[in-house]
């Protein structure tokens, strides 16, 4: 069975809200050896003009995946997560998420398009501060193979 395309326009969320620490980015830039001071040194990130440890670029899909998860899990959408193969991530930031940011997370569903047995999902999330500051827009796209 395909994704079902009419989600496509429907929002998910805003989901509870995601507490940025120190912590969480030194693990995350650990997991992907992402080596600049910043991301580890409070006093390496001030002198670079930040507030406090600044995440790694990649780092808002930790947040946007947890949101996504959520929406895929809405059994009207129809997506199978035992047949999904990610295709594609993408990121578009308004400014860097630093330690102490809280981050509330809408999904979109942005496309849906079925091919030769396969549903290409494309999603689109916002992430946000509580007041709705935007801080990164991700778009994922995941490939969802049919029923044979």
């Amino acid at each position: 069975m395909p994704v079902n395309a009419d989600a496509v326009g429907r929002a998910y969320g805003p989901y509870e809200s995601y507490e940025v620490s120190r912590v969480k980015i030194r693990e995350f830039a650990d997991a992907v050896d992402a080596r600049a001071a910043e991301h580890r040194d409070a006093e390496a990130a001030a002198a670079a003009g930040y507030a406090d440890l600044v995440a790694p670029t990649t780092f808002a899909v930790a947040v946007a995946q947890r949101a996504e998860f959520r929406a895929i899990d809405d059994p009207d959408l129809g997506v199978d997560f035992s047949r999904v193969v990610h295709a594609d991530q993408r990121f578009t930031h308004h400014r860097p998420i630093v330690a102490g940011d809280v981050l509330k997370a809408t999904v979109h569903i942005e496309s849906v398009v079925a091919r030769a047995g396969i549903s290409m999902l494309t999603s689109r999330t916002e992430l946000a501060t509580p007041d709705g500051e935007p801080v990164s827009t991700v778009f994922s796209t995941l490939a969802v193979r049919e029923d044979a």
